[in-house]
């Protein structure tokens, strides 16, 4: 995650404050001391820090907070809240046309990911807001612009609109929304040129195209890992378009987070969506106390359950939890366990969501050789035959030593698959009774130890 160091740093400024008893002056001044320099380093604007470690050591140092029974789970409370305040205090969602034409208008400089995002967002709304999308290709100057757009709607299965390179952009915008409602789309993303730098002509280019086709939101493409330059071009940006919000991409990129801490307070404008991998639904929207929860070690449940909700096929998730409570359950439900839990994404990406789960507490927990773990278990059973897949007990010694040869393992790593489904089946059968029954008491929404 984009915060991993910030997180860490904070932290770790934090943990002395936690397990004291009581606290004065010169402890919150130590650790904000360090909670300033974190902030600086994760290139956070300068006025931004100056003013966050000024009002959370206003509020600290009250003598309601210094005296009571745990003053430095109070001062962690204050931190968080004045993080969730930078960012935004709360979720500002997306906003749609309730009837007729949604037209969204992206813009930026290039390289920060305009026409992949515009793929994203476009699938977003057809799998989120049940909307029937259409891309518009309206960067006619960058080589090559116009096809990549079209190989991303191909890609997620969205029309693209477009009339070469010759035509205006201002044009093609129009006519695009023609012909996205006399083909029954109702979501239309407007892909605009990008330039390395801002200058007048670009600038002036988007504000015809905004005056045509007067679009619901004009969002900013800013680059996470460009820190404190990504203000700026927000700040430039929104001065000549007046946008409606911010969507942040490589959020999950080995960045130091100051963007996503300082764009909303320098600019006012929301952070609306964020990029957060290189698959097309890796977006999410943005919720500034999640994300101050995500920073401080405080784990993101919320976000889990819902993207379990999103991804996870519910009718399956029964009927295997009702296999894995019988005797029947076998290798062939086994991949299907496999490919469920893959669709919530890297071990990594969940493990941040699980409260206390940051980098110190997940020390000792090797996730990468978990990861390798089922990649292994995976291409032993598709080396398996359906039957053998079925029924276990087929696998003699020769199965065996052919299922190994043919996943590239030992028969050792056979042996040990097979043993621990077995004892997999045990346990799910004395962890039954405490299922619950009914909606959400499926394979993910019990209490079965996976």
């Amino acid at each position: 995650m984009a915060f991993d160091s910030l997180g860490d740093r904070l932290q770790e400024s934090l943990k002395k404050l936690r397990g004291k008893g009581s606290i004065n002056e010169a402890d919150i001044r130590d650790a904000m001391r360090e909670v300033k320099l974190a902030l600086l380093e994760a290139d956070v604007n300068f006025k931004v820090v100056k003013q966050f470690v000024r009002s959370v050591s206003a509020k600290a140092i009250d003598e309601s907070v210094m005296k009571s029974l745990t003053p430095g789970q109070m001062v962690v409370k204050i931190v968080h809240e004045e993080l969730t305040h930078l960012m935004g205090d709360e979720e500002m969602p997306l906003q749609l046309r309730d009837s007729g034409m949604t037209v969204y208008m992206l813009c930026g400089l290039q390289g920060a990911g305009k026409t992949t995002m515009a793929g994203k967002l476009a699938l977003y709304m057809r799998k989120n807001k049940n909307r029937k999308p259409m891309l518009i290709a309206c960067d006619v100057y960058r080589p090559a612009a116009i096809k990549q757009l079209e190989v991303v709607g191909k890609q997620i299965d969205v029309p693209v609109f477009s009339l070469g390179d010759q035509v205006s952009p201002v044009e093609i915008a129009q006519r695009g929304i023609e012909f996205a409602r006399e083909n029954g789309s109702n979501f239309v993303l407007i892909d605009t040129a990008g330039r390395l730098h801002i200058d007048e002509a670009l600038m002036q280019e988007l504000q015809q195209i905004k005056e045509a086709v007067s679009p619901k939101e004009t969002l900013l493409v800013v680059d996470a890992m460009t820190g404190q330059d990504a203000v700026n071009v927000a700040q430039s940006f929104d001065e000549q378009l007046s946008l409606s919000g911010v969507i942040l991409t490589k959020l999950d990129g080995d960045t130091r987070g100051g963007a996503a801490l300082s764009i909303r307070e320098m600019t006012g404008k929301p952070i609306k969506m964020v990029g957060i991998g290189e698959k097309m639904n890796d977006l999410e929207p943005f919720f500034p106390e999640r994300m101050a929860s995500r920073i401080l070690g405080m784990g993101d449940v919320l976000s889990l359950i819902e993207k379990a909700q999103a991804e996870l096929d519910e009718d399956e998730a029964q009927k295997l939890t009702e296999k894995m409570l019988s005797k029947e359950f076998n290798f062939e439900d086994y991949l299907g366990l496999m490919a469920q839990m893959k669709r919530l994404g890297p071990l990594t990406k969940i493990m941040e969501m699980i409260p206390g789960m940051n980098k110190a507490q997940m020390q000792g927990i090797n996730v990468e050789e978990g990861e390798k773990s089922m990649k292994m278990n995976e291409a032993i059973i598709q080396s398996m035959t359906p039957r053998e897949r079925k029924n276990p007990k087929l696998i003699d010694s020769s199965r065996k030593k052919r299922i190994a040869k043919g996943a590239g393992v030992t028969t050792a790593d056979v042996n040990r698959l097979m043993k621990g489904l077995e004892e997999s089946k045990k346990l799910m059968k004395r962890f039954g009774g405490k299922l619950p029954q009914g909606k959400g008491g499926g394979l993910f929404g019990g209490n079965l130890p996976i």
